[in-house]
């Protein structure tokens, strides 16, 4: 298997988690609409909630209560959070091909490292349990960070815990949020369309590639939008 061309040249790619490597978005919705229903507000739409996954949880929750919840934001964190430690790692799975795609970069000599709005050890564990830990050498979560995505600080630590310089790093993601955390750490960027942004979006970025899915990272830039 050939690496994509968008990637080869760099010596690091790094991963979003959630529609870029995995899925965990019937997980989020149950955690989600237990944290709104705690605070006492009615259960939000399924696809409403879709589309804030990758946002940080406050960030979430403004946009699908109002500004006025704001001050709520802890409360509602840490019923989120306690919701999750009982669901999540059971509603998530890899997309097809990740884990083919993590190991062909490792035999390319690539190291790879995913950098998420979720808590570090969710993405661990799910990494753990199908036997693909040791082929991540960095993960950065929320719980890492003073500023998560859009902000460019996950990315940044990342490199940096490497020793490998930002030029020589990729970033592969599902979202506007993470074409932007990229584009704020000076990192070259590949968008995949797993998510809920569509090519339109990420047309504004300069993207290095505009894939379907992670798994055409090692398909021999067959199946490039770009």
């Amino acid at each position: 298997m050939h690496v994509h061309p968008a990637v080869s040249a760099a010596r690091v790619v790094l991963f979003d988690f959630d529609f870029t490597l995995a899925d965990s978005s019937e997980g989020v919705v149950v955690c989600m609409n237990h944290a709104l229903g705690r605070l006492g507000l009615p259960p939000a739409p399924a696809d409403a909630i879709r589309r804030t996954i990758g946002l940080d949880l406050h960030t979430a929750l403004r946009i699908l209560a109002g500004d006025e919840w704001r001050s709520r934001e802890g409360e509602f964190f840490d019923h989120y959070v306690s919701k999750a430690d009982e669901v999540m790692l059971a509603h998530t799975s890899f997309l097809p091909g990740a884990a083919r795609v993590l190991r062909a970069l490792r035999d390319s000599g690539l190291r790879t490292g995913v950098v998420t709005t979720k808590v570090r050890h969710r993405v661990e564990d799910a990494l753990e349990r199908d036997g693909l830990r040791a082929l991540v050498d960095v993960v950065v979560g929320f719980d890492d960070v003073a500023r998560p995505k859009p902000a460019p600080d996950g990315l940044l630590r990342a490199a940096g815990s490497l020793g490998i310089a930002i030029g020589d790093c990729v970033y592969v993601g599902d979202s506007e949020v993470d074409a932007t955390a990229a584009q704020g750490a000076g990192m070259a960027f590949v968008a995949v369309l797993s998510g809920t942004t569509g090519d339109d979006v990420f047309a504004r970025y300069p993207a290095r590639a505009v894939l379907r899915g992670v798994d055409e990272i090692v398909m021999s830039g067959r199946g490039s939008r770009r």
